[in-house]
């Protein structure tokens, strides 16, 4: 796409003035925006920026929730020619160092005090860090620091430039051209220092709008936008492709009301990892374990016309009369007002990625009438590489390549991906730029799988961690670890789930419960407990979670390809794996070889035949306190599975 995010915004300032861009909630009120004032306040803040001293071709930090005013200051750096960097809001200051001092960073716009600390904190670690602005104001007026500034200075600053000088602003977008740097994001890093992913504005651009041409979306379309804006595929569906359709982007008014505002804002165009929509599905299921029992019944008769009707409605298909009426009828008594429960009853496109979603778990929103479907991308491809059209929604697929897209496999069976969407490097990394990048233009993906019959792409797992069984029964077996936890996490008493088994004998797998899930499990049931450690080591949940291991491993048994990967022993945590602890990334993606080494001795546990382990873990707290969880934790035996041979 020939254009940039600037030119864009003023397009839609042009032909629609008065339209909402932007609605913020505030105090519980939703505050609306319109085009032509968002393109006054990125004006004003693209020369207050320049007054500062921020220039073409420099990085500036932006740390936050998504807000109005901070969405301005992306579109205000690259109207400069600079290049925004949106890092995580719940990253410890010391995540923050290695990115900004590996982009030189001189300039950060931050939301809140929370974010102006955490900048204060590592201040002498960046040195160069000179210029700091925050939004929101609260708990700041007492501070005094160099180069600490509201947001509102910087504003005032930037308009009395715009008065004296009015061609600037307008100068300086015509300057920025498609294939200048747009923005950069930093990985999670799973493996060492997280690296820079650079992207032009033609990148981002041509991905979200060949999107956007997928899914029919036009300006009439509503967006809650919640996730992290540091996260691309929030940058996509609330920056991106709001600035290609010009449709209205929501911030809820904190974490702890989106559930709220969702059901305020009916969004059309929704997306949310699979932990999101388990959560929503986990909250509805225990609602309906405490309601009377007509509710119950009624409920679980409806859902089962639904699980048997709905996905052919959904995917287009004619259904009988009687089935017809039916679910007709259970829309009215049941699926409708539990869309409207979920916030979603207005949701015309809904998009999961990240993990595999479960089928039944998939099959649940479908069946209720809820347009999920699946996505394949990654901060590298700009997200947007595979896509299921509306009548080809398969819960063991990602769906089919779409528009630019073109997608090969290795002999290693790894997914190579060619595109105008590509990242055009890693950021002072040419080693690792080379790695993933051929000189004809092709990407490695690093993610194992391969295109069906129908065309549609199904991943296995990341090819570095596919390995294999050595020795015992299932000598030379494959075992994919991601394939294995993602059935683990399809049971909604299961959290999370951290699978091992390369180069050994057998698969041993530490789980956590999910809290609420198995707390109102056990309440039902008259089962005290004293918190989380205590919980989990119950052995009635070690009971609930020996059937969802043995019921996984029936499943794989019935896979020849992946047959000796069931699960042999496993141990339930006691505490819940943490990315401030480490184990996970702020994606929430598990960082396997680092859990590794922290808990070695409970892998030794596992694979020594032990029937328990005492560890104890150092651990922070929200606060910024450190603290100790200790606790004798039980490793239990699974019953495994013959493989199931096909017919023949």
């Amino acid at each position: 796409m020939q254009t940039t995010f600037p030119r864009l915004l003023l397009k839609h300032a042009a032909e629609r003035p008065q339209a909402p861009a932007m609605r913020e909630k505030e105090y519980g009120i939703w505050q609306a925006h319109s085009w032509s004032a968002m393109a006054v306040l990125v004006e004003q803040m693209a020369c207050g920026l320049h007054q500062a001293g921020l220039r073409r071709g420099e990085h500036l930090v932006v740390i936050g929730a998504n807000r109005p005013r901070l969405y301005a200051t992306l579109l205000a750096a690259q109207s400069l020619g600079a290049i925004p960097v949106p890092l995580y809001q719940d990253a410890v200051a010391a995540e923050c160092v290695f990115p900004i001092n590996n982009a030189e960073v001189r300039f950060a716009v931050v939301e809140d005090q929370e974010q102006v600390d955490k900048m204060l904190e590592i201040r002498e670690q960046c040195p160069q860090l000179a210029c700091l602005y925050y939004d929101d104001p609260r708990g700041l007026r007492n501070y005094s620091e160099p180069g600490l500034a509201a947001l509102d200075t910087l504003l005032a600053e930037g308009q009395a430039l715009a008065a004296a000088d009015p061609g600037f602003f307008q100068a300086a977008v015509e300057r920025t051209q498609p294939g200048d740097v747009a923005a950069m994001f930093f990985t999670s890093g799973t493996t060492g220092n997280p690296k820079g992913v650079v992207h032009t504005h033609g990148t981002l651009l041509d991905r979200a709008q060949a999107g956007a041409d997928f899914d029919r979306l036009t300006s009439a379309e509503e967006v809650l936008a919640y996730l992290p804006p540091a996260w691309v595929g929030q940058n996509i569906f609330s920056y991106a492709q709001w600035l290609c359709c010009g449709y209205v982007v929501n911030c809820p008014e904190s974490s702890s009301t989106v559930t709220i505002d969702l059901k305020e804002v009916g969004p059309t165009y929704y997306f949310a990892p699979p932990r999101v929509f388990e959560g929503l599905l986990t909250s509805v299921m225990i609602r309906m374990e405490d309601a009377g029992a007509l509710k119950r019944r009624m409920f679980h008769a409806f859902m089962d016309v639904a699980r048997r009707v709905g996905p052919a409605r959904m995917d287009g298909r004619a259904t009988g009369w009687a089935d017809t009426l039916l679910y007709a009828l259970g829309n009215l008594c049941v699926y409708g007002p539990l869309r409207n429960t979920l916030g979603l009853s207005r949701v015309r496109v809904a998009y999961t990625a990240g993990e595999a979603i479960g089928p039944d778990l998939f099959a649940f929103y479908r069946s209720i009438g809820i347009n999920l479907k699946q996505l394949y991308g990654s901060t590298e491809t700009a997200v947007f590489v595979c896509l299921q059209p509306d009548n080809q929604v398969r819960a063991d697929t990602v769906g089919i390549p779409i528009n630019g897209v073109e997608i090969k496999v290795a002999e290693s069976g790894e997914i190579l991906v060619r595109s105008a969407g590509l990242l055009k490097e890693y950021y002072k990394n040419p080693a690792a730029t080379a790695e993933v990048l051929t000189a004809d233009g092709w990407y490695h993906t690093s993610d194992a799988g391969f295109l069906d019959a129908s065309g549609h792409l199904k991943i296995i797992d990341r090819v570095k961690d596919v390995g294999r069984i050595k020795g015992g029964a299932n000598d030379g077996a494959m075992f994919a670890p991601k394939y294995v936890e993602n059935k683990l996490k399809f049971f909604p008493h299961i959290k999370e789930a951290v699978a091992y088994g390369d180069g050994r004998e057998q698969v041993c797998v530490m789980l956590n419960i999910d809290f609420d899930a198995v707390g109102n499990w056990a309440e039902r049931r008259n089962l005290p407990y004293a918190g989380y450690t205590d919980l989990a080591q119950k052995p009635e949940v070690y009971e609930l979670m020996r059937e969802c291991v043995e019921k996984i491993n029936a499943d794989l048994a019935a896979d020849a390809l992946l047959a000796g990967s069931q699960v042999s022993r496993f141990l339930v945590l006691h505490k819940e794996l943490d990315a401030d602890d480490g184990e996970l990334t702020r994606t929430n993606k598990v960082r396997r070889g680092y859990i590794a080494d922290k808990y070695g001795v409970l892998i030794d546990a596992l694979y020594g035949g032990r029937t328990e382990q005492y560890i104890e873990t150092q651990v922070k707290f929200e606060d910024g306190r450190s603290g100790s969880v200790n606790a004798t934790l039980k490793i239990v035996d699974t019953k495994t599975f013959a493989p199931v041979k096909a017919a023949a």
